[in-house]
């Protein structure tokens, strides 16, 4: 059989147009390939009542424990306007020692790195004593409901044990080899809605502005100081994202007042712990003014730490040797699908450079790719 090349795969696989949540093909076709290395694959699709069915795939070479899972999503951000890309981003093409098109860096040359990872250290170990998963996704840039958070569901319904999991997200700032994620912060989105009573402007008395309200409260959530953050994370911090008081008129007291703010947390708070907190705010003030408010919360996730250890530096001591840098143990950056596999399975992040995501003419140098393919066969090798 001939062997898998970390390029042409990652060619392959970016001329899909699996904008979330279509998946236009791009799952089966993984799995076809992965069957050819012996891998047992199940393609999971979840659906919801209020989102569109998205298609996963779950695959395992081997039976025996320990089980180690390397864990990415196929999806991809909208393009953008075609006509500012110096390529088609679904007809990828090599430009000055790298390939350009959508996905290339986040993420569908991370998983063709280690898909190839897998065909050369398989070829030079046939018998080796554990196993080597892959899930996979098609839900992570959208709204991560019928993603990973199900998959890993499921596989605790059937008693799946995964050992470690590494997550081939672009973690690198500048440059391969500059960081490991082990761990992320946690994500809550506050919608606060503020009921007033409309009226005139020159008859203050007749109305309740809930624009001084929905001031005061914001006001003073932003001068919480939530903490100064921990030996792994850095500060909490809450962002008022959105303000709408959609009155047309400049002679009208508005009668309703909303505004969005969205806090990322480290692991000295739970989001239960912060909805107390921000709620005694809001109510405070709401009963102060006598306004009526209503307040939703969206969790993305909680924050989580992997504890390092043996397999963590294992990966860093590997990176140092590739990349001759010493990669930097980090909780910084957004959310991933870290937060859902960390329920059944220590995990940590290592992938690309993630300067060019989700940007016009996203890009991977091919040096970083093949350095990240050798990165991935050493950790099997050392890791089994």
């Amino acid at each position: 059989m001939a062997k898998i090349n970390e390029l042409q795969l990652s060619k392959e696989l970016i001329k899909f147009p699996s904008i979330t949540p279509v998946d236009a093909g791009i799952m089966k076709f993984l799995e076809k390939k992965l069957k050819t290395l012996g891998f047992k694959t199940n393609v999971l699709e979840f659906k919801d009542k209020d989102s569109k069915p998205v298609k996963n795939l779950y695959a395992k070479l081997g039976n025996k424990s320990p089980n180690f899972c390397y864990a990415g999503h196929l999806d991809v951000v909208p393009a953008g306007n075609l006509k500012d890309w110096t390529v088609n981003p679904f007809k990828p093409a090599v430009k000055r020692g790298h390939l350009i098109g959508r996905g290339a860096n986040d993420m569908k040359s991370s998983i063709a790195a280690f898909v190839s990872a897998v065909d050369n250290f398989t070829k030079n170990k046939k018998k080796f004593k554990g196993s080597i998963s892959l899930l996979i996704t098609g839900d992570e840039e959208g709204v991560a409901i019928n993603g990973t958070k199900k998959v890993v569901d499921y596989l605790k319904k059937k008693k799946e044990k995964i050992d470690f999991c590494l997550v081939g997200e672009p973690t690198n700032p500048n440059k391969l080899g500059e960081m490991i994620k082990i761990g992320r912060r946690g994500s809550i989105t506050g919608r606060l809605s503020v009921i007033g009573i409309q009226g005139h402007v020159a008859y203050p008395q007749r109305a309740n502005n809930p624009s001084t309200t929905i001031v005061q409260i914001l006001n003073e959530l932003k001068k919480i100081k939530f903490d100064k953050g921990t030996k792994d994370f850095q500060p909490t911090n809450l962002e008022i994202t959105k303000i709408n008081i959609n009155n047309s008129a400049d002679n009208v007291i508005p009668g309703l007042a909303s505004a969005s703010f969205n806090i990322r947390f480290n692991d000295k708070h739970s989001s239960n712990s912060l909805k107390r907190k921000i709620n005694k705010i809001i109510k405070k003030n709401c009963s102060k003014n006598k306004s009526k408010y209503k307040i939703e919360y969206n969790v993305s996730g909680e924050a989580f730490l992997t504890k390092p250890n043996s397999t963590t530096y294992m990966i860093q001591s590997i990176i140092k040797k590739v990349t001759k840098i010493k990669p930097k143990l980090s909780t910084t950056g957004g959310t991933s699908d870290a937060r859902f596999i960390k329920k059944i399975s220590p995990c940590l992040e290592f992938g690309l450079v993630g300067k060019t995501m989700h940007k016009i003419d996203e890009a991977v140098s091919l040096r970083d790719l093949k350095n990240l393919t050798k990165i991935y066969e050493k950790i099997l090798q050392n890791y089994f």
